[in-house]
């Protein structure tokens, strides 16, 4: 480790990871195991971060957007995986309407109109072809009715035109895959370097190296029984078709 990074450490200006904790542990030698145990579990902590709702809607679900947008611009590569609904980045204003708005009593009160232009302004990062962005769906995300059966269909015909960009992966884990885990929550894996797990209550940053590498390690595992490419876009507009079915 370099001199300038335990320098950046001790002075408070790098938070270190467990993994620099434990090196530094290893490099001192004489650190009591009930001491080095106590500072694992404090660099622990301090890599584990709970924003709950609450605290987002009093300081505005847009200032959320906001930072959603320059996580992804300050990564290269962002990975999206969601069991229950489309990311943020690829939902079409209609659809970030529905999903923002509240309907079940103890839900934060939002400014919706603020939020839906935050929504898509985060969207822009879309454009910048040197930052690739993996959004990995179950068949359920697209078939769950979150919004009227035409704001649905022109959600899905969206995501297929969106699934184009050169700098875009999406893929569909399908109802039919076996597989031997469930797809529990929402997580965003940004480069190698941070996770944030979403919740109904809230969402938790992960700084640890194990946990990012085993939310890597998740996601490829999904991602392997999952539809690609034009099988994924055939997915996209056969739910479509069934939200609108053609009309002679």
């Amino acid at each position: 480790m370099s001199q300038s990074k335990i320098s950046r450490i001790e002075s408070g200006r790098v938070l270190p990871s467990v993994a620099d904790v434990e090196r530094i542990l290893q490099g001192l030698e004489s650190v009591p195991s009930d001491v080095a145990n106590d500072l694992l579990a404090l660099a622990r902590t301090a890599n584990v971060e709970y924003v709950s709702v609450r605290s987002s809607a009093r300081m505005g679900i847009w200032r959320r957007q906001a930072e959603i947008k320059a996580l992804c611009e300050s990564s290269s590569t962002v990975r999206h995986f969601l069991p229950v609904i489309p990311s943020g980045l690829i939902q079409t204003p209609e659809y970030a309407r529905s999903v923002l708005t509240p309907v079940i009593e103890g839900d934060t009160a939002r400014d919706i109109d603020r939020a839906v232009n935050a929504r898509l302004d985060a969207q822009d990062v879309l454009n910048d072809e040197s930052r690739s962005f993996h959004f990995l769906l179950t068949e359920q995300a697209i078939r769950l009715k979150q919004a009227p059966a035409p704001v649905m269909a022109d959600q899905l015909r969206h995501m297929s035109e969106v699934a184009q960009r050169p700098n875009v992966d999406l893929a569909i884990l399908p109802n039919s895959a076996q597989v031997s885990s469930p797809p529990l929550n929402i997580f965003i894996v940004y480069d190698e370097r941070l996770v944030t797990v979403e919740m109904f209550s809230g969402t938790v940053a992960l700084r640890d190296y194990r946990d990012i590498t085993y939310h890597l390690n998740v996601f490829d595992y999904f991602r392997e029984r999952s539809l690609t490419g034009e099988n994924a876009k055939t997915l996209l507009g056969t739910v479509a078709e069934e939200f609108m079915p053609a009309r002679d």
